[in-house]
């Protein structure tokens, strides 16, 4: 098993995913070889808390152009958590 901090690379901060926070999710940019068993021990490792259910979508680069040039970013996995009942990470997203 790798540490939890290679497989959690840092929350997902959007306007979509400050709101599932109320329903008790919360999403995560994650290492994009990690699978949800991984994903799941990681959140549970670093945040101390109990998690129900992991979600995983790939998540493809775009293209970018600056002028004539082009470029893209990088292809990532994020991670959608459900917690259990009666848990929750305290401070996500400046919550």
């Amino acid at each position: 098993m790798r540490d939890a901090r290679d497989v959690l690379i840092r929350p997902v901060i959007s306007e979509k995913s400050v709101g599932l926070v109320e329903e008790n999710k919360y999403t995560f940019w994650v290492d994009t070889a990690a699978n949800k068993i991984e994903i799941k021990s990681a959140v549970e490792k670093m945040f101390k808390v109990k998690v129900d259910e992991v979600r995983t979508v790939n998540v493809n680069g775009k293209e970018k152009r600056m002028g004539r040039y082009v470029g893209r970013t990088p292809n990532r996995k994020k991670a959608i958590v459900t917690l259990k009942p009666g848990h929750k990470i305290e401070g996500f997203a400046g919550l």
